[in-house]
């Protein structure tokens, strides 16, 4: 057997690749790396304009020049590291050198010793980590999941007073429309965005315990937990001053958890979508050129929710696992959470990709009212709810005298199909009184909705 060339393992990196690239730009090795360099840079920066140990500030044209080691990160630097780390062999080792380097080409190597200055791998990581996160959170998971529920939104306005037989249990139940259920989701996916939006990403940037001893073995004079406060907020981060070697990774394990619940309301989502396509309650759209089957040619299958459904279960899996173990270390360091926290892209990856199809599959179907119509009229049964309510109302207003009104009705509508003539005639025939009657022989399914279309306004609110 032949051998292949170098293949990508994960298909986020193959096959779905161009629907997860911008996670890349922060969850990367390459994009964690470059979160690295920014940290060392910035904390250099932040030792000089303090002059401590007789440094003196350095002037804006070289503090731009640090600063483009960042912004013009590139091939280059992710080559030079590659090369750093086989002989380091440790990856945040690496990154000094580099920052090094570049001192040293700028004419600045009489501040080099304060690159990594006091800083144990951990201070520069779980920055770059929080850095990261932050931003493929809030500049590409967030914005995917923002238009999903968007077009979910203009879906239940538009569908806000389309009729629909509801089924609990899978049975036929008190008609809805499509527009409400849909708002249910929006409501559900908007509160948990919300909670995710409110995620405090949080820093430490204290040492090898936590304790600022090297920092303060350097300047016993020095406030350094203000130092370091300022200089992880000014990160624009949350200050975490009680760690071990370690931030304890509790923002990350609620952000994973929240990112959890947010997979599965969308599964739900997909599961009621496919359901309502096996319906016939939404058509699918064909698009050109697709397939179905391949030996079956009239097939168009729901693959989009189908795909979102496999990828949600695969994100939470791993974000749930994250969540579940990140929490802990080990007395006050041990080096688990470096192998998990790499995979931190992939659990998110998989839920952006699920997104992603939720989308294209939400702008591929339509509603087929008249199925909707002809569903609701199949079911007359279902008035047998607001029949029995109207004439309990009616025997305590003393307008009946009618016992037990509820197992009268299902003595007619239990497990049986009935049609508009036969409740026409039960209703008739009710000892109620004239306009409770009236009102009763007007009801049809499809007009037994409730306040599901004003419901819909609650979107709003």
């Amino acid at each position: 057997m032949s051998h292949l060339p170098p293949q990508p393992l994960s298909p986020l990196d193959g096959r779905y690749r161009t629907a997860v690239t911008e996670l890349g730009e922060h969850l990367s090795e390459a994009g964690l790396n470059r979160a690295r360099v920014h940290v060392e840079v910035e904390w250099l920066i932040a030792l000089t304009e303090r002059g401590m140990f007789g440094s003196k500030p350095l002037d804006p044209s070289q503090i731009a020049s640090l600063r483009a080691l960042v912004s013009d990160f590139g091939q280059a630097e992710i080559d030079e590291l590659a090369e750093l780390e086989a002989t380091t062999r440790h990856d945040v080792k690496a990154v000094e050198y580099l920052v090094r380097r570049r001192l040293s080409s700028l004419g600045l190597d009489s501040i080099a010793e304060l690159t990594h200055f006091a800083a144990t791998s951990e201070d520069i990581n779980n920055l770059s980590y929080a850095l990261t996160v932050k931003a493929a959170v809030t500049e590409v998971w967030m914005p995917a999941y923002r238009s999903v529920i968007a077009l979910l939104r203009e879906l239940a306005r538009r569908h806000r007073a389309d009729a629909m037989l509801a089924r609990t249990h899978g049975q036929p139940a008190t008609p809805t429309t499509m527009g409400k259920e849909l708002a249910v989701f929006v409501y559900r996916l908007e509160r948990i965005g919300a909670q995710i939006d409110a995620t405090e990403y949080l820093g430490k940037f204290s040492g090898a315990t936590g304790t600022f001893a090297a920092h303060r073995a350097a300047d016993a004079t020095a406030d350094w937990p203000t130092i370091s406060r300022e200089f992880v907020t000014g990160l624009g981060l949350g200050w975490n001053p009680l760690t071990t070697q370690i931030e304890s990774h509790d923002w990350q394990a609620e952000l994973y958890e929240r990112v959890v619940h947010a997979n599965r309301v969308l599964h739900n989502l997909a599961t009621d979508v496919w359901t309502y396509i096996s319906l016939g309650y939404f058509r699918q759209i064909p698009q050109a050129g697709a397939t179905g089957s391949s030996t079956m040619p009239h097939k168009i299958n729901p693959i989009r929710f189908e795909n979102a459904e496999a990828n949600l279960e695969l994100s939470s899996a791993l974000l749930a696992s994250l969540a579940e173990t990140l929490v802990t270390s080990r007395l006050q360091r041990d080096l688990t959470d470096s192998t998990t926290q790499r995979n931190i892209g992939v659990g998110l990856g998989h839920s952006l990709l699920a997104l992603d199809n939720i989308r294209r599959g939400l702008g591929e179907i339509d509603l087929d009212t008249v199925r909707l119509a002809a569903d609701l009229d199949a079911n007359w049964e279902i008035l047998g709810e607001a029949i029995q309510t109207v004439i309990r109302a009616e025997v305590t207003a003393g307008r009946s005298t009618i016992e037990d009104p509820y197992a009268l009705l299902k003595e007619l509508t239990r497990g049986k199909r009935i049609g508009q003539d036969d409740l026409v005639a039960f209703v008739s025939a009710l000892e109620i009184g004239d306009e409770a009657k009236a009102r009763l022989l007007e009801l049809t399914p499809a007009g037994y909705i409730g306040l599901a279309d004003e419901l819909v306004d609650y979107l709003d609110a």
